[in-house]
């Protein structure tokens, strides 16, 4: 016999609503939203901070060698980079503010930022 025959109108509803319920609390509360601006940061100093509305490559220096950021369509991503097991590249392309890829062997770091910070601060 089909389990789901035993289900009523009443627990359909139910079942719906705390969909919705979680579906609205995701949206409302998940940390993050649309990302403005990336900050660049090369040996903990501030390299460039620059808006994600146009597309460009940045080439920033580091002690291993030269790291590229890639900024696309609202969004960055360490391109290139000279450390031996290429996690920042591995991350993929950064979207959201909050998000942040660190290059720890090259010391830099890339964090896109919005209205509101996620986070009180990044250290590495």
């Amino acid at each position: 016999m089909n389990p789901l025959l035993y289900f009523r109108a009443g627990d359909w509803f139910a079942i719906l609503l705390g969909i919705f319920f979680t579906a609205w609390l995701a949206a409302s509360f998940w940390p993050g939203g649309a990302a403005q601006k990336v900050i660049i940061r090369a040996g903990g100093q501030l390299f460039t901070e620059t808006r994600l509305d146009q597309a460009q490559r940045i080439l920033v220096p580091g002690p291993l060698g030269v790291s590229l950021i890639e900024i696309a369509h609202g969004r960055a991503r360490v391109a290139a980079d000279p450390s031996p097991r290429q996690l920042c590249v591995k991350q993929g392309w950064l979207s959201r503010a909050g998000d942040a890829a660190l290059c720890l062997p090259n010391q830099i770091s890339v964090e896109l930022v919005g209205a509101t910070r996620r986070f009180d601060s990044l250290n590495y």
